[in-house]
């Protein structure tokens, strides 16, 4: 005997159909549940990746002021530089024409000095010239001159008088 047993005494089918309306029942909610996580957890997502695309968008930005800065900063440098260069030169220009400014100061001092020595020196060769010569003439005269002599002499100086003032004048 081959006997058939319905369909609702099998257990088997009981738990299809248990699982059948759990998931009619709960399965909405379960569904809603589950895509209300995903739904955060993708806008969560989402929301990362539109900050790290902001982030990266001020950080592109920063990057291309800061390159921009350093080439303003690298051309102000060279344009320092470069007048730093002229000024060093135009000093080095100033400082040989005035260190042979002083050079030619200093030679037309020296020249100055050495003709002033000069003159005191031959100065001092004519007043001791002199002095001798006035010592020899009194004793010369001291010893040789006599009153005859003496009135000749004078006569011959009164006499060459007009022609050494002349000659004085001329000069």
């Amino acid at each position: 005997m081959h006997h058939e047993a319905s369909f609702f005494a099998d257990p088997k089918n009981w738990v299809m159909i248990a699982f059948f309306l759990f998931f009619i029942l709960f399965g909405g909610k379960l569904w809603a549940a589950l895509a209300g996580i995903l739904d955060a957890r993708t806008a969560s997502v989402k929301a990362e990746l539109e900050e790290a695309s902001r982030l990266r968008r001020e950080a592109e930005a920063m990057l291309a002021d800061a390159e921009k800065q350093r080439a303003n900063a690298l051309a102000e440098a060279k344009t320092l530089i470069e007048s730093a260069r002229t000024e060093a030169g135009r000093l080095a220009v100033e400082a040989a024409a005035e260190a042979e400014a002083a050079a030619k100061r200093r030679e037309r001092m020296a020249i100055d000095r050495i003709g002033a020595a000069e003159k005191a020196a031959v100065d001092d060769v004519r007043l001791a010239a002199a002095d001798i010569a006035t010592t020899a003439a009194r004793q010369v005269i001291a010893d040789d001159l006599t009153a005859d002599a003496d009135s000749r002499l004078i006569d011959q100086a009164i006499s060459q008088l007009p022609a050494a003032l002349a000659a004085r004048r001329a000069a």
